[in-house]
C-alpha cells in the first residue's frame, strides 16, 4: 500500500527558514528544462502525442527541444511499447536504396509546428543495412526481460558508406524541406547507450559508426551542430575512448585527426525505486553522482571545458515503459518534487566544475491510447499532464539570473550524492531574478526518497536585493501538492474511472493546468529591498513564489 495521504496534525511542522538575495547574482538561469524524450517517435504525431507537444513548445521562451529513438528503423510506423520505425531506408530488387521520409517528416513536423525542434538521433540500423537482420522487430511488453528489445536494428551496418549515404541523404532532405538555419539550429548526434546492449558491435566499429554517420551529417550541411556519445551513465572507460578518439584519434571515414565534437551528452537515472516496508523509495543519489562524475571528466580536458553540455537522458528510474508497484511513485507528487529537487542540483553541478550545462532531457512523454494512470513514466495520460509536468510549468516562470538561495532544510548536494535523502528531508530552494520583466521567483521543494507520511514545513521566505523604489510587489504562489495541479488526486476521488465520461475529463483537464494557491496576485509590502513571505509546504510538494513589481 502507498501512503499518499495523511493526518498532517498527527506530526509536528517543519520550521524551515530560507533566505534569497537578489544582490548576490550566481549566473544565468539557463532553460535546461526545455528538453523531453521518448523511445516511441510515432506517438509523438498522434492525437495526444501532439497535445503535449503543444504544451512542451509553451513553456517559457523557445527553443524546446525533443529527442526519439528508431528514427531510422525499418517498419511501416506502427508503435508500439519500445518501438518505432519509418522505414526510411530499404533496397530494390538490384539491392540499389530506396529513400522515404514520409513518416521521419511526420515525426519532425509534429515537433515544428509546435515549436519543439528534433534533437535527432541518427539510428538505429535499417533491416537492409543490417549484418543481422533477423529478427527484427521484438514482440517485448512489461514483465518481459528487457534484453529482448536488442535485435536486429542494434547491429553495425554490412556497408558503412552506404550508412554514411543515407544519413547525408536525410540531413540533405532536411536543409531542403526546413531550410539551412532551422536545421543548424537542431543536435545531431548518433545512436543511443551505445556502451550497453544497444549497440551489438565493438567500441571500435561504434566509433567507425559515428565517424561515418557525423561526415555524413557535415557533407549535407557543414554547419550543422554534432555531437555525443550519448551513453548510458557517465559512460566510464567507453566515454573516456571515445573521447581520445574525438580529440586526437583518426577519423574512420575521412582518414583525418579527430572527428567534430560540438556538444557533449550523456544520461544520468536515479537508482532504481524499490519498496520497502510497503511504500515505494527513490534513489536520487545515483543521479546526482553520475552527473557529478560525467561533469568533473569533461572538465579535466581543457578542450572541452566550455562545451555545451546535454543530458540526452534524465530520470529517477531507467525505463518509462515498464511498469509495477515499485514504480507508483510516477503519477504523484513524489516524481514533481524528485523533478524540482534534481533539477535545481544539476545547475549546482555545473556551477562546480565550471562545465556549460546547456539542457537535460526528461525522457517521459506519453503512451498513446493507454489507460489512465496506467502508471508508465510520462508527462502526460490521455491528454492529461501529470503533476511533474506543472513543475517544468513553474520551472517556465523563472528567467534571467540565478540568484543566491540558502535554507536550514538544505542537505547540501554533496551530502545528497553521498547519501541520498534517507534521514532528514531535502527543503530548499533555487531562486531567480529578472531585471527586465520586474520579478523575482522562488522555487521551493519539500523532497524525500520514501514515499512516506510525514509533517508539512513552515517556511519562512524572507527575500532581499529588491530595487530599493519599491514599495509594494503582486505575489503569485503556484502549488503542486495532492490538492492543487493535480489531477491524479482528483481521478482517484472520481473513483478512479477506466474511461472518464465528457463531464469528468473536463474535471480532470482542470485540474492538470498548474494552480495558484489564491485566485488572483496578493498585494506584499517591500521596505528596504526585503520582503518576508511565511507558508506551509506538504511533504513532497512545491511552490513557486513569484513576486512582481512596477
Amino acid at each position: 500500500m502507498l501512503f499518499t495521504a495523511w493526518d498532517a496534525g498527527a506530526f509536528a511542522n517543519l520550521p524551515v527558514t530560507i533566505t534569497v538575495d537578489a544582490a548576490q547574482p550566481q549566473g544565468p538561469l539557463k532553460p535546461i528544462y526545455r528538453f523531453f524524450g521518448a523511445d516511441e517517435p510515432n506517438y509523438s504525431y498522434m492525437k495526444d502525442g501532439r497535445r503535449l507537444l503543444r504544451d512542451i513548445g509553451r513553456l517559457g521562451e523557445a527553443p524546446a527541444y525533443f529527442r526519439t529513438h528508431s528514427l531510422l528503423v525499418t517498419g511501416d510506423g506502427t508503435p508500439a511499447l519500445k518501438w518505432g520505425s519509418t522505414n526510411v531506408y530499404t533496397e530494390d530488387a538490384a539491392g540499389l536504396p530506396v529513400y522515404d521520409w514520409t513518416i521521419v517528416d511526420r515525426i519532425f513536423d509534429a515537433g515544428l509546428a509546435a515549436g519543439v525542434k528534433p534533437y535527432a538521433q541518427i539510428g538505429f540500423m535499417p533491416k537492409a543495412l543490417s549484418t543481422k537482420p533477423e529478427p527484427y522487430q521484438h514482440e517485448w511488453r512489461p514483465g518481459l526481460p528487457y534484453n529482448d528489445i536488442y535485435t536486429g536494428w542494434a547491429y553495425p551496418p554490412k556497408d558503412y558508406d552506404r550508412w554514411r549515404e543515407l544519413v547525408c541523404q536525410w540531413v540533405r532532405h532536411c536543409v531542403e524541406r526546413y531550410g539551412a538555419r532551422e536545421v543548424e539550429s537542431w543536435y545531431w548526434e548518433v545512436w543511443n547507450e551505445a556502451n550497453i546492449g544497444y549497440w551489438r558491435g565493438t567500441r571500435e566499429e561504434f566509433r567507425r559508426l559515428h565517424d561515418y554517420a557525423i561526415d555524413g551529417v557535415r557533407r549535407a550541411l557543414p554547419t550543422a551542430r554534432v555531437g555525443g556519445p550519448d551513453t548510458a551513465g557517465d559512460g566510464g572507460a567507453f566515454m573516456q575512448e571515445f573521447l581520445e578518439h574525438c580529440l586526437r584519434g583518426r577519423n574512420h571515414a575521412t582518414g583525418q585527426i579527430g572527428t567534430p565534437l560540438d556538444f557533449l551528452s550523456f544520461h544520468a537515472k536515479g537508482t532504481t525505486p524499490v519498496f520497502v516496508d510497503g511504500r515505494v523509495r527513490m534513489g536520487i543519489a545515483g543521479q546526482l553522482r553520475t552527473i557529478d562524475t560525467a561533469f568533473k571528466r569533461f572538465a579535466s580536458y581543457p578542450e572541452l571545458k566550455g562545451k555545451p553540455i546535454v543530458i540526452g537522458e534524465s530520470d529517477p528510474d531507467g525505463c518509462a515503459a515498464c511498469q509495477g508497484p515499485h514504480l507508483g511513485y510516477r503519477n504523484g507528487t513524489m516524481y514533481s518534487s524528485y523533478t524540482a529537487a534534481s533539477f535545481a542540483r544539476k545547475h549546482l553541478l555545473a556551477e562546480k566544475h565550471g562545465v556549460n550545462l546547456e539542457g537535460a532531457v526528461t525522457w517521459a512523454f506519453e503512451f498513446e491510447d493507454q489507460p489512465y494512470f496506467a502508471g508508465f513514466r510520462a508527462m502526460a495520460t490521455n491528454g492529461i499532464v501529470l503533476p511533474v509536468f506543472n513543475v517544468h510549468r513553474m520551472m517556465a516562470r523563472m528567467s534571467g539570473l540565478r540568484i543566491a538561495a540558502r535554507s536550514s532544510g538544505d542537505p547540501g548536494v554533496e551530502a545528497i550524492i553521498r547519501e541520498g535523502v534517507r534521514g532528514a528531508p531535502d527543503i530548499a530552494a533555487l531562486a531567480s531574478h529578472d531585471a527586465v520583466r520586474r520579478q523575482l521567483a522562488v522555487l521551493v521543494w519539500y523532497y524525500h526518497d520514501d514515499d512516506a507520511p510525514g509533517s508539512d514545513a513552515d517556511i519562512d521566505l524572507s527575500l532581499g536585493g529588491l530595487p530599493a523604489s519599491v514599495t509594494s510587489a503582486r505575489l503569485s504562489h503556484y502549488r503542486v501538492d495532492e490538492r492543487h495541479s493535480n489531477a491524479f488526486a482528483v481521478w482517484k476521488a472520481m473513483g478512479s474511472p477506466v474511461a472518464p465520461n465528457k463531464t469528468q475529463y473536463e474535471r480532470l483537464q482542470a485540474a492538470s493546468e498548474l494552480t495558484r494557491l489564491a485566485a488572483a496576485p496578493e498585494a506584499v509590502a517591500v521596505a528596504d529591498g526585503k520582503a518576508t513571505l511565511r507558508f506551509a509546504l506538504p511533504r513532497q510538494g512545491v511552490s513557486l513564489v513569484v513576486l512582481a513589481w512596477d
